[in-house]
């Protein structure tokens, strides 16, 4: 059973970008973003999510960027592969090589796009399961996938051996309580949306997979540390402190506000890939605001 042993993914794991230079992959700059990753206490790493435009990296591309930030990240911290495709066959290709790359766990999103039912989601994460032998969160996002996977069917997966956790993006908290009871014990409940993670801590999350932890790794550290001990009134104070740079991410297509909040820091090229462009020149000024009160510009 999963409970036997302590949980190695809680508090905030950071969703990366992967920075480009000229049309590639920038490796120099994200083994830089990666040492300021650890530099900030953050608790585990996701490579090539949503956020690291997975969707528009080419599968040879999609493996280096995990076997680069396995490579560099060296077991300091967990790291959960991006793993995701709406074909079933693609997806467990994926994670297999995470597996190979020594990743510690898979992220696998539902099937977009082609809206499977609930027994072909089951179906899809089954074959997953009896494919490879690694730890799998299933990432639910409906809002850009067009699919939800339900609490009972959760509950079916979390009895498979390898089926370890969700990644909820849904900002449905209700939902989140239902899961912990239905799910069991064991059962690895992470959020994947940065401004509503306080609620889902207190209803009982073990962490969320961040994208504003890319810009400011400690202060999502410092706010999820205190989740984890029971400190609220501290996780509120530091709440207010990091919303608004919660919301400012997502003013534009991400990860393009991401990417601007990099470059104006210095770390990375604005760049992203074709159909997402860079962050509009409208945003800048409230994105640096944004990071003005979180603490990471003066």
């Amino acid at each position: 059973m999963h409970h036997m042993t302590p949980n190695p993914f809680k508090g905030v794991i950071t969703a990366l970008v992967t920075p480009f230079s000229g049309g590639s992959i920038d490796e120099k700059a994200f083994a830089a973003l990666i040492e300021r990753q650890i530099a900030g206490d953050v608790h585990g790493l996701v490579p090539v999510g949503t956020t690291g435009e997975t969707s528009t990296l080419s599968h040879d591309e999609h493996k280096r960027v995990v076997s680069l930030c396995v490579e560099m990240v060296a077991g300091r911290v967990p790291v959960i592969a991006g793993a995701g495709s709406n074909a079933t066959d693609e997806a467990v290709d994926f994670v297999r090589h995470a597996k190979a790359a020594g990743a510690d766990a898979a992220l696998v999103v539902t099937p977009y796009y082609n809206r499977p039912s609930q027994e072909g989601l089951y179906q899809h994460y089954s074959a997953i399961n009896d494919a490879v032998e690694l730890p799998v969160f299933i990432y639910n996002v409906p809002s850009r996938t067009s699919v939800d996977i339900t609490n009972d069917t959760l509950a079916r997966l979390a009895r498979l051996p390898n089926v370890i956790g969700v990644k909820d993006a849904t900002g449905d908290m209700a939902r989140a309580s239902l899961q912990r009871r239905s799910c069991g014990e064991g059962w690895v409940m992470l959020s994947g949306d940065d401004p509503s993670a306080l609620g889902y801590m207190a209803h009982g999350g073990h962490g969320c997979i961040s994208v504003t932890a890319n810009v400011a790794p400690a202060a999502c550290s410092a706010f999820f540390n205190a989740c984890l001990s029971g400190d609220w009134s501290t996780a509120l104070v530091l709440q207010d402190r990091l919303v608004r740079l919660h919301r400012s991410l997502f003013l534009d297509a991400s990860p393009a506000p991401t990417k601007f909040a990099l470059a104006h820091l210095g770390l990375c090229h604005e760049e992203a890939r074709l159909p997402i462009i860079p962050c509009a020149a409208a945003h800048h000024d409230e994105i640096i605001a944004a990071m003005g009160e979180a603490g990471v510009v003066r």
